[in-house]
């Protein structure tokens, strides 16, 4: 996807004087480094101090330890995904190779490079992947574990391997900043488990370069950090790793002053990404998981290298675990809301292991449970990892009594029933920043789950690069569950990543409590109209009821319910029955929809796209989509009712 001259413009407008002013300099810098780059100092006498504790390893969990075993065996025969793309080759990769496509990105100065073109470059993210080298932390953890050197030999040979194909500011991999973030990140931590196996400081600290590229991905995040409207999970992500490799890798005469900076960046911009009430503004939950999986890996390393940790960071992350513990259904599934790209921090752990438990459970070693928080049995290897290095803190804040249902500053509410029904109802801001880069056109949108299942789902992301079509439904009005006007969104895009208009919603009515939980918001989304809906959950009933209100002249009306991949519906008129089987058993439900509008049922459409679920990045699989096709009158509102059967 080449982005257009009008996107550029679009973007442009969207940016302060400030960022304008920044992002000249960093033009002006990138044609000074391209003729005559920055050298790294010459070095002598590098250690590595940041070790584990004794004992750390042996407190991991033996059947996390199998799960990575088995993860690390996986990735020695060269087996690996990748977003949804199979690989047999990671024994030996191509680091610039798009599988996908079987595109290699072109060489040559990094900024350079159009990475944005699926034509030229091939679709970045599988290329980028595997270049986080999050795989090898796996493989460096697995020697942990084992004591076998067989894991730490190939992670010596791909980290020589990727250095080699990859000299400073030369190719695809130079070009962004979280890439380089969490690469290093992943290199402190691959040092750190290697530890114990003889040819560590040879690969390392006692390699020229490795200094080299350390020092250099350092220096490039001082000199290029993400800017203004881009401020959202990259530039945490940027601080996350500059502090790490200053802490860890403080072998340079920048070091202290790089260690300073990016402390400091981190304490504002974690202040600046996360609402009071402990929610990520980006209003995209999984870049909730990945700012609290960064956060809590920076305050590891700087805790491990005895720096002074700001009260307010950890207070942030605190904030953040305790929201996630709010919002998470009774299977610990959080929201699936905004974009999601499956980024992590820090992986350490096997296939199988649940990324939202793990954090759960390190949230508890690190700050403590409250009574509230759903039970976590599962296990993990990073939470003892972590644990191990976070020094216990004194924190002043006054924690939840009792579950949070309604996050006023996100609008976000959560309305529970009996039998495990789980309801999100999104009354809040379309997104974070003036590009709102990951937010959906969702407003007022629900998304209602029974013991885990998704039954009106929220249909996911799918892509980023590539496929604009596909890019723009799975972010659209008509692709979550919630009512369009005229064929047209509630917010306006200026293109991937791009915001022009946010629609402005407000709440209205919010209360969880009580037999019947109540809840009604509107947005302005609609130019002349107001869409407001009104949501009743009925605990002895087990019935979720939806009013849907527009106000304003007569309009056409299209109204989506997207069912989760679970669902069968067999829909008949304005009825649809419901059946889908959890752990063995059966259940059902009864879905009747609004008598004025005329209803079709979709499923796996391409031309355009419609019935469609995104369990993850990269991935898509049919579901359900019932679509309600109709007019406004002004007056009579649409009603919907979700009956659960015991």
């Amino acid at each position: 996807m080449t982005m257009s001259v009008g996107w550029y413009l679009r973007r442009l407008s969207r940016m302060g004087p400030q960022e304008v002013a920044g992002r000249v300099g960093d033009t002006v810098r990138r044609r000074r480094w391209r003729s005559a780059p920055p050298a790294c100092p010459s070095l002598s006498g590098a250690r590595f101090t940041a070790v584990l504790p004794a004992g750390t390893i042996a407190a991991v969990p033996a059947d996390a330890a199998k799960r990575l075993i088995a993860e690390a065996d996986r990735l020695m025969d060269g087996h690996a995904e990748f977003f949804g793309v199979v690989r047999d080759d990671m024994a030996d990769p191509d680091w610039w190779r798009d599988p996908k496509t079987g595109r290699r990105a072109p060489s040559g100065y990094a900024f350079d490079v159009p990475y944005r073109s699926e034509d030229a470059v091939g679709d970045i993210k599988q290329i980028w992947e595997p270049s986080r080298h999050q795989y090898l932390t796996q493989l460096a953890a697995a020697y942990a574990v084992t004591g076998n050197e067989r894991y730490a030999e190939r992670v010596a040979e791909h980290l020589r391997s990727w250095w080699s194909a990859n000299p400073p500011l030369r190719g695809v991999h130079w070009i962004s900043g979280i890439e380089l973030g969490i690469r290093l990140l992943s290199w402190v931590w691959i040092r750190r488990l290697l530890d114990g196996w003889p040819g560590a400081a040879d690969l390392f600290e006692g390699n020229p370069v490795a200094r080299n590229q350390i020092w250099h991905h350092q220096r490039w995040l001082a000199a290029f950090p993400s800017r203004g409207s881009s401020a959202n999970n990259h530039v945490i992500a940027e601080d996350a790793g500059q502090l790490a490799a200053a802490c860890a890798f403080d072998w340079f005469p920048a070091s202290a002053r790089w260690r300073a900076d990016a402390l400091r960046s981190l304490e504002r911009q974690l202040r600046g990404n996360t609402y009071l009430s402990g929610l990520n503004r980006e209003l995209a939950t999984e870049y909730h998981g990945l700012v609290l999986e960064l956060g809590l890996a920076a305050v590891a390393e700087a805790d491990a290298a005895g720096v002074q940790v700001p009260a307010t960071v950890r207070l942030v992350l605190l904030r953040m675990t305790d929201a996630l513990a709010a919002v998470v259904d009774n299977r610990l599934r959080p929201p699936r809301q905004g974009d999601a790209d499956d980024g992590h921090g820090l992986i350490v752990d096997g296939a199988g292991t649940d990324r939202w438990a793990s954090l759960l459970a390190t949230g508890d070693a690190v700050f403590g449970r409250l009574d509230w928080w759903p039970e976590v049995t599962a296990t993990d290897v990073r939470t003892p990892l972590l644990a191990a290095l976070v020094k216990p803190a004194e924190l002043s804040v006054t924690r939840p009594a009792s579950r949070p249902a309604h996050f006023a500053d996100a609008g976000m509410t959560i309305l529970r029933g009996p039998e495990q029904i789980w309801c999100r109802c999104d009354g809040g801001p379309h997104g974070f920043l003036s590009i709102a880069a990951h937010a959906h056109a969702d407003a007022l949108s629900v998304e209602v789950r029974h013991d885990g299942v998704d039954v009106l789902a929220d249909p996911g992301t799918y892509c980023y690069h590539g496929q604009p079509e596909w890019r723009q439904y799975f972010r659209s009005t008509l692709g979550h569950n919630t009512l369009q006007l005229d064929g047209g969104d509630q917010s306006v895009s200026g293109g991937p990543f791009l915001w022009t208009r946010h629609a402005e919603s407000r709440v209205l009515v919010a209360d969880a409590s009580g037999e019947v939980a109540r809840w009604s918001a509107e947005h302005d989304g609609y130019e002349g109209s107001v869409h407001r809906r009104q949501v009743e959950l009925t605990a002895e009933t087990q019935e979720l009821r939806l009013v849907d209100e527009v106000s304003g002249p007569r309009r056409t009306v299209q109204l989506a319910f997207h069912l989760g991949p679970a669902i069968t519906a067999d829909l008949v008129g304005n009825r649809a029955q419901l059946t889908w089987t959890r752990d063995g058993e059966d259940r059902s439900a009864v879905l009747d929809l609004p008598e004025g509008l005329s209803w079709q049922a979709h499923r796996g459409e391409s031309e355009p796209p419609l019935g469609w679920y995104s369990a993850g990045f990269g991935r898509k699989e049919p579901a359900t989509t019932l679509i309600g096709t109709g007019s406004t009158d002004g007056t009579a509102g649409f009603t919907t009712v979700l009956r659960f059967r015991g």
